[in-house]
């Protein structure tokens, strides 16, 4: 079971690749795969366990184990009943219990992803009802390709690095469809989109999951992630944008304008919703830091705030115009087919996860390669096919935060420094796994969202982008490398 877990994935993937030439929908095949690998997982959690390949599970037995002989000797019987620690050993005892409750940890994960991507398409669908891309679209004046591609890419490297890629992506596909009205040069632009919004959160702590993990768990702080990974990060982006810039010619085709659609809203109101929406986006991590809570928690706080402002300025108005600009309604036209299809891959990356196919996969490739630079290059190479999270907290799980006291009585003291705070292995870490994904339109949240969004054909992606992202991402990373040997 365990290898055929493996086989149905990648059938599962080829089907969500070749979702045009099938005629079948990628979000079904994503939501299949991740309750078929979840119920074989189940079906055969004892033999899939008693390989040993689950951290987890390895680190409950010993749990378990350690409680039975120190613990629980000291304790009454009726103690050890009402105690957490009866929960423990029960758990460590029975594999199908362990794989329920890792599947109920899984879905607060995937829960927090899932309200995330839901509000910041609904804010910025509120945004969009109400024309206030239009604010800025306006002010675009240039219709050249070549000079539209690289103001879309700088405005998306930064925005990206102070919200996050995943909602940069959202707002700047819904922004590219107000000055784009063809397909295949939209399917360009946002495609480099993709490009611009994963390099620019690989540089900030708070711009991408990975870089919020590794700044959360220690590896990283804020000023040296910063510091070391911006200049690698821009190269990512900087390489296929001028590598396109010789692909494009002449001037974009820019969307008719609808007749009559000016007098649904009034340019305060387009204005004061576009600054509102904006704030609210820009909010989140604000909240987060103040707050300590889930990024989901500050993005529904927005909506919130969104909601009953709009419901408030619209209330006195026609009964039609008003149905068309409150988000009761503005709601329905979310992407609800992009939700799904997170919510499947996410589910059969997690399975995976939890069972220990990539815990095992960072083991092997620790044991093969044996150094940090081609560890990291293949964590980002496959970060393309899986998802990067839980590539990273696998690495974070093999490696361990090398303190100063550790390190003077460190075997190989010039390796174990690469591990230590803002060590060379941690930084590059961030800056493969967040741009890594690029290279396939399916390896990063940012690329799923503009693949559900602009339906993005993935063989069209993978022959026409994937080797673009891929020149940007080894370009960056001979940058980090010069650096790395300058700074020594």
């Amino acid at each position: 079971m365990f290898l055929l877990m493996v086989v149905l994935f990648v059938l599962g993937y080829l089907a969500i690749a070749l979702e045009h030439p099938i005629k079948v929908e990628k979000a079904a095949s994503a939501l299949l795969l991740g309750s078929i690998l979840w119920a074989l997982y189940a079906l055969s959690s004892e033999q899939v366990l008693a390989m040993g390949f689950s951290p987890l599970w390895e680190k409950l037995k010993l749990m378990g184990q350690q409680i039975l002989n120190n613990i629980a000797p000291a304790m009454t019987a009726d103690q050890f009943a009402t105690s957490p620690f009866r929960e423990t050993v029960e758990l460590a005892r029975d594999s199908n219990a362990f794989v329920k409750n890792e599947l109920g940890q899984h879905l607060i994960g995937i829960a927090e992803i899932l309200f995330f991507l839901f509000g910041a398409m609904t804010i910025v669908e509120v945004i969009d009802q109400h024309q206030g891309f239009t604010v800025i679209t306006n002010r675009i004046a240039t219709k050249s390709k070549v000079k539209l591609i690289w103001i879309i890419g700088f405005i998306t490297f930064f925005m990206s690095a102070v919200l996050d890629n995943l909602t940069t992506t959202i707002v700047m596909v819904a922004l590219l469809r107000k000055l784009i009205s063809d397909k295949p040069t939209r399917w360009l632009f946002a495609s480099m989109i993709v490009i611009a919004a994963n390099s620019g959160g690989a540089w900030s702590p708070i711009g991408d999951v990975t870089t919020i993990m590794l700044w959360i768990g220690g590896q990283i702080t804020t000023v040296n992630i910063i510091i070391k990974v911006i200049l690698p990060s821009l190269v990512s982006m900087i390489v296929p944008l001028a590598i396109m810039s010789f692909m494009v010619r002449g001037d974009v085709k820019r969307p008719a304008k609808i007749q009559g659609s000016d007098d649904i809203t009034t340019p305060f109101e387009r204005t004061f919703i576009l600054f509102l929406g904006v704030s609210m986006l820009l909010f989140v991590p604000v909240f987060k830091t103040l707050t300590h809570l889930p990024p989901w928690v500050g993005m529904i706080f927005g909506l919130g705030v969104l909601w009953l402002v709009s419901e408030i300025m619209h209330r006195d108005k026609d009964d039609e115009i008003r149905k068309k600009l409150t988000i009761f309604n503005i709601v329905k036209k979310v992407d609800t087919p992009t939700i799904f299809f997170f919510l499947g891959i996410l589910a059969a990356v997690a399975a995976l996860q939890s069972a220990g196919h990539l815990s095992l996969l960072a083991g092997w490739l620790d044991e093969k390669l044996g150094d940090i630079y081609l560890i990291n290059l293949a964590i980002g190479a496959i970060s393309a096919v899986v998802d990067n999270v839980p590539l990273v907290a696998g690495a974070m799980g093999m490696y361990e935060v090398v303190t100063p006291d550790m390190l003077r009585i460190a075997a190989d003291p010039a390796y174990a420094a690469f591990f230590v705070q803002d060590g060379l292995f941690w930084e590059f870490l961030a800056y493969c796994a967040g741009t890594g994904g690029s290279m396939l339109i399916i390896g990063s949240a940012a690329g799923v969202a503009a693949m559900g969004l602009e339906r993005i054909d993935f063989i069209w992606y993978l022959k026409k982008i994937s080797w673009l992202a891929l020149a940007g991402y080894l370009a960056g990373a001979g940058v980090y490398w010069l650096q790395a040997q300058i700074m020594v």
